[in-house]
């Protein structure tokens, strides 16, 4: 499905991201794995993690080429993208994934760890995406998959950061939708659920949180990469500015915000008036605030 393409995967040293790549490679691309080799908070380096997935690419034929540059930074992302361009000779495609967690509840969140962790995420998407999109202009043809989430989506506890940053995501995608269309460039969102490092530290400390630990650990990484690949395809080529979530075996389109429900008063409204007829004729569509994303079970059946 991906034969002749080069492909740009970012985070692609482990988890979701590794899995991407290499179902990208068996589906006949030429693969960027980038991965600075960080841990989950975005700390250290190292070069070994983007590599092994290169090897592990070229072992079973494919064609791949590791880069440790950061996304979180424009000069840096340029240079993610001129790594295929100088591999490879072009860029038909970039999944935007890397990413990294600092979380915590919102009134003890310090500014670093907002800063760092939408550097990562949004900033990271951004600057990959504009890094990308002359050539993609130029070429009339290019694909854009970004992971957003449900914490963004739909919310999440402790992670005012990580949800921002994702729900920005699912709009600069839309956004990049809308604009580039007209050169035959589309732009896509996933909201992942697979078990993996950034996960991992979930609490197993009840017998109840343990059976739904048990249960995530079924949802794989490679369960997301066989969406990734097919919206990177010509196959999908009429799907652009959809958002989608994986789990497990279940692929979901995930709606997008429009009015639900009005009220009109032809004089006009006070506060008053808002509260004792505009609100209460509007709470029958109010949305629940659930914890932790329960409004949107992630639990498999």
């Amino acid at each position: 499905m991906l034969a002749d393409k080069v492909m740009v995967v970012t985070g692609a040293g482990g988890g979701i991201g590794r899995d991407i790549a290499l179902a990208m490679a068996q589906a006949g691309a030429r693969v960027v794995v980038n991965d600075i080799g960080a841990s989950v908070a975005g700390e250290g380096s190292d070069a070994g993690p983007a590599q092994r997935v290169v090897d592990e690419i070229r072992a079973a034929g494919g064609q791949a080429v590791a880069n440790t540059d950061s996304v979180s930074e424009s000069a840096s992302a340029a240079r993610i993208v001129g790594c295929a361009l100088d591999h490879f000779g072009r860029i038909d495609g970039v999944i935007n994934n890397a990413g990294i967690l600092r979380d915590r509840f919102f009134h003890k969140m310090g500014d670093d760890e907002w800063d760092t962790v939408i550097k990562v995420h949004l900033y990271g998407s951004y600057y990959m995406s504009r890094a990308a999109a002359t050539h993609f202009k130029e070429q009339e043809s290019g694909v854009f998959v970004h992971m957003t989430s449900t914490s963004g989506l739909i919310g999440n506890l402790g992670q005012a950061n990580y949800a921002a940053a994702k729900l920005g995501v699912a709009a600069l995608s839309k956004s990049i939708a809308l604009d580039m269309q007209k050169f035959n460039v589309r732009s896509n969102c996933i909201a992942p659920f697979a078990w993996s490092r950034m996960i991992g530290s979930i609490p197993t400390e009840t017998p109840a949180e343990q059976q739904r630990v048990a249960r995530m650990k079924q949802m794989t990484p490679a369960k997301i990469a066989p969406l990734a690949v097919c919206l990177a395809s010509d196959a999908a080529a009429d799907t652009n500015g959809q958002i989608f979530a994986v789990r497990n075996n279940e692929i979901f389109l995930i709606s997008q915000p429009r009015p639900v429900r009005s009220v009109h008063r032809s004089e006009g409204w006070t506060p008053e008036m808002v509260a004792s007829h505009a609100l209460p004729a509007l709470k029958a569509q109010f949305f629940p605030l659930e914890r932790s994303g329960d409004v949107f079970s992630w639990d498999p059946v």
